[in-house]
């Protein structure tokens, strides 16, 4: 049946209605998904704020060193006499180089122990325990720090002791101790101009082998001797924490004593070379006198 004139109309209405509902509906779910994507680009954003900042920021504790924790330095510092001397050279085998012309007394009027090396490196790491037992038999250290090598290094993780921010009494010897980079080889400790000057003419050639020229740790003992490098195999200390290693060096029968008791006589044993042998106990002693075997004659 044909439709009428004003059947037509009514229908071409209800289309057109139906038109303008489906355009603004359209215009509805386009609004929501521009809405939804600017609020998933948002997200999206603040989700890569967070992970750059996760992997960018240092924890604390892990990549910076921290305050040595009581307990430990009390066991590096107090090992016992006896335990020192049942050890004397232990494992330690890294000879000390005698300077050709020997002694340096700066206007204090006493010899000077400068220790230069760098948190990342694991044989600072592992050095730094003989060095600290061994000059805690001659005065007192406040403000030690500990943290570990690096993770991406040689013997990775080595536990350690650090001198940055560190201070040392003693009556018979003055000591600067500088860390010059973190874990992370950022910069740390600047090694002022008068000692970076002891380190660029001694730690070098001809005073050390061309195969030691410019190593870390560089310790120089007074003008008279020079260590360069770890006396003991770092890997030593492997998967150990600070609090293990510390406990550990009073037993004289564990390896961890045998290389850093060991390597603290020998320590002792340079420093008793700058005291005029002072106090007569420590340069006497049984261990010290065993690990001054290693140490060469003045030049």
């Amino acid at each position: 049946m044909a439709r009428t004139a004003k059947a037509l109309r009514e229908e071409n209405s209800r289309q057109a209605k139906l038109a303008a509902i489906q355009a603004e509906a359209k215009r509805r779910r386009s609004r929501i998904n521009v809405t939804i994507g600017a609020v998933v680009g948002v997200f999206v954003v603040v989700i890569a704020m967070i992970v750059v900042k996760v992997a960018t920021d240092k924890p604390k504790g892990a990549d910076v060193s921290t305050a040595a924790s009581s307990a430990v330095i009390k066991d590096v510092t107090s090992v016992p006499a006896a335990v020192f001397d049942k050890v004397g050279l232990g494992s330690a085998g890294n000879a000390p180089v005698a300077v050709p012309g020997g002694t340096q007394v700066p206007a204090s009027g006493l010899p000077k122990l400068l220790y230069v090396g760098a948190e990342y490196c694991p044989y600072c790491a592992a050095e730094r325990w003989g060095v600290v037992a061994g000059m805690a038999r001659f005065g007192t250290f406040t403000g030690l720090g500990q943290t570990s090598s690096s993770s991406t290094d040689t013997d990775p993780n080595t536990p350690t002791l650090s001198f940055h921010g560190a201070k040392y009494t003693s009556k018979y010897f003055t000591f600067a101790g500088y860390e010059q980079t973190d874990r992370n080889q950022q910069a740390l400790d600047t090694v002022p101009a008068a000692d970076q000057k002891l380190l660029t003419k001694y730690d070098a050639t001809p005073y050390l082998p061309a195969s030691s020229a410019g190593s870390i740790p560089f310790i120089f003992f007074g003008g008279k001797y020079i260590i360069s490098g770890a006396s003991y195999d770092p890997g030593t200390l492997a998967g150990m924490s600070h609090a293990q290693v510390a406990k550990a060096m009073s037993d004289p029968t564990s390896k961890v004593a045998q290389g850093i008791d060991g390597t603290a006589n020998v320590v002792s044993a340079l420093i008793c070379t700058m005291t005029n042998q002072q106090p007569s106990n420590v340069c006497s002693s049984s261990g010290v006198q065993a690990a001054a075997k290693l140490v060469p004659s003045a030049g």
